[in-house]
């Protein structure tokens, strides 16, 4: 999973600066179907075909956590309605145990038990973070005739001791609909699709996007791969991402090599109109074959691609780990009393490290970008807990305080591969690094054999070398803060100082404009010193700003003033309609960019050369 935090969650702080048939024999798999074509008061009914039931008593549940979310979302909640009738009809006794739990007595006669499934995208209220919305890219979408985010963990439970079953999926839904996955349809209906799975682990793996068709389809080194694309408004489609889609999804081919042998691949990106009951919470969600995705579509499109770019590459290098590589807990997954693996640095941070290596490596960043991101993420480790342990806030991450510090596996996670990548450079004389490491793992033991969780840190010091044990004990297992600057010493990269625009509106997390609450309107904050765009325009406090290059804005579209504020060049000419203790002014300049010193590394060790080259580009 990768979770991003867009300028809009600073938006929230501007104001306050912020039906299947009853008769079928029993068998040992469970039947589903959805049914997305009669959707009423914006909910879907959902009936599962039990399969023989050997107690009096049997508890059908749904997710409380899934795989890779790393929070506790209870999707069960968004269900109701739940019955349980026998084979005549008869209703049998139902008792809802908890959120995402229902108890069924005479479960001996059990023959299908039926509910009603809501969305989470209408009861989300920020982005993700410090709140209990669903993530996402975790969620789904009921949006009658129109599109269906299916993530199967939404939708489908399981009964006690039934994990193993196969089920069969039965999906019916309007013509003018497909569903994009990667799971294979075995009804040629236009109107049904059907789709089977071992087991339910399996099922949960696979999310279906309905909407439009709009999909492109490319292969890359034998790995055939799907692009969906759902756009409210068609300022998107597969066709217009696909060209760099291809380009990155090549190049991470290339970097993988033989690490990876995955055949199909879905990326199915939702694209949020950002209204109130859409979509919030942004960013994706790995699967071993498929990545769903979750971005605005006011992006402007180098944004979106950026970020397609970063999410994309970070979930389909989860194919490495946890989804070949991984511990008992997750191959033993408990989607309702979870326990949460120590190696959380692995898991996600090595996966954010590749996600990052891989663009130096293949040439799609130079040099001092890749070392810009590395500095950022030192910096931004450095603002959360750099003395908690990591592997016992991985262990714990369901609570708090280790709750409140799960991002720092994308800052600090993605260091400490980094770092152990160096060291594995250093020893072998820059032959080999972290991704031999992790194909030596992969090939101890895979996607049917997981290991113990307290063994992996032996297990990697046996593959690798006594210095990569050492650096776990003190730095990922202890709390000892990582002193980078010895690592990257290691390669020849030292500190540097650089000048670089700052974004417009923003002072760090400090926002330079408030919206008034009442009349939505956006007003330049008095009590904050401005910076060059807005002294250059001649911008005081209390000024509102009506519109800029003719586009009015508010609060209902101040995310599209943010996005399209990151385009704008040194001296573009810019034209703002203001309001100035009530009267209206038109304002024209050009822009200036507020700048700002900031912490990087450059390559100073000529005598490194060579190691460092092995360590980017090997």
């Amino acid at each position: 999973m990768k979770k991003i935090i867009y300028t809009l969650a600073l938006a929230v702080t501007f104001w306050s600066c912020k039906t299947g048939s009853a008769g079928a024999a029993k068998k040992n798999t469970v039947d589903v179907n959805i049914n997305l074509t009669d959707v009423k008061d914006d909910k879907v009914l959902v009936t599962v075909t039990a399969p023989e039931i050997k107690t009096d008593e049997v508890i059908y549940s749904i997710p409380k956590t899934v795989p890779g979310t790393y929070s506790t979302d209870n999707y069960g909640k968004y269900s109701d309605d739940f019955k349980a009738y026998d084979a005549k009809g008869t209703a049998l006794t139902v008792k809802r145990i908890d959120d995402n739990s229902w108890s069924i007595s005479n479960a001996k006669t059990l023959q299908k038990v039926t509910y009603l499934v809501g969305d989470t995208f209408d009861t989300e209220k920020g982005t993700g973070f410090g709140n209990d919305d669903v993530f996402s890219p975790a969620g789904t979408n009921i949006n009658a005739g129109v599109n269906f985010m299916v993530n199967t963990h939404g939708f489908v439970g399981y009964f006690q001791d039934k994990l193993n079953v196969p089920y069969k999926v039965t999906i019916t839904h309007p013509e003018t609909l497909w569903g994009a996955t990667s799971m294979t349809d075995e009804d040629a209906s236009k109107t049904s699709d059907v789709f089977t799975t071992p087991r339910y682990a399996v099922l949960v793996e696979n999310p279906i996007m309905y909407s439009k068709p709009d999909y492109t389809t490319f292969n890359v080194n034998g790995m055939d791969i799907l692009i969906a694309v759902y756009s409210p408004t068609g300022k998107f489609t597969a066709e217009s991402i696909t060209p760099e889609m291809k380009t990155m999804m090549t190049a991470q081919k290339n970097f993988l090599g033989k690490v990876n042998a995955t055949k199909k691949y879905t990326v199915l990106l939702y694209l949020s109109s950002m209204a109130k009951d859409d979509a919030h919470g942004f960013g994706a969600l790995e699967h071993p074959t498929a990545t769903t995705v979750v971005l605005p579509e006011s992006m402007p499109k180098e944004k979106l691609v950026e970020s397609m770019k970063d999410v994309v590459s970070h979930e389909f290098f989860h194919i490495v780990t946890p989804l070949t590589v991984h511990s008992k807990e997750i191959q033993y997954f408990d989607y309702n009393a979870p326990k949460m693996s120590e190696h959380l640095w692995m898991y996600e941070g090595v996966t954010e490290y590749f996600a990052n290596l891989f663009q130096i490596n293949q040439g799609l960043i130079n040099e001092s970008e890749f070392y810009t991101r590395i500095a950022d993420k030192i910096q931004q480790s450095k603002s959360l807990n750099d003395t908690m342990s990591f592997t016992v806030m991985s262990a714990n991450v369901l609570e708090q305080p280790y709750k409140d510090q799960y991002l720092n596996v994308y800052q600090k996670g993605a260091l400490i591969g980094m770092c152990i990548d160096i060291i594995i450079r250093e020893k072998s004389n820059g032959e080999r690094g972290i991704l031999d490491l992790m194909h030596k793992l992969s090939n101890e033991y895979g996607i049917e054999k997981p290991f113990n969780d307290n063994e992996l840190f032996a297990k990697i010091t046996e593959l690798t070398y006594p210095e990569v044990g050492e650096f776990l004990k003190t730095y990922v297992q202890g709390t000892t803060p990582i002193p980078y600057d010895v690592y990257l010493a290691k390669v020849g990269v030292t500190k540097s100082m650089e000048k670089k625009a700052g974004p417009i509106f923003l002072k760090g997390q400090t926002p330079y404009i408030s919206i008034d609450k009442q009349t939505k309107e956006i007003t330049v904050r008095p009590d904050i010193e401005p910076n060059e765009f807005f002294r250059n325009l001649n911008l005081k406090g209390g000024d509102i700003i009506v519109s800029v290059n003719s586009k009015p804005y508010s609060l209902t579209n101040i995310y599209d003033l943010i996005t399209e504020s990151e385009n704008w060049k040194e001296n573009d000419p810019i034209t703002l309609e203001i309001k100035r203790g009530g009267a209206a002014q038109t304002i024209k300049g050009t822009v200036k960019l507020p700048s700002e010193e900031t912490e990087t590394f450059k390559a100073t060790d000529a005598s490194k050369d060579k190691l460092r080259n092995a360590w980017l580009k090997g």
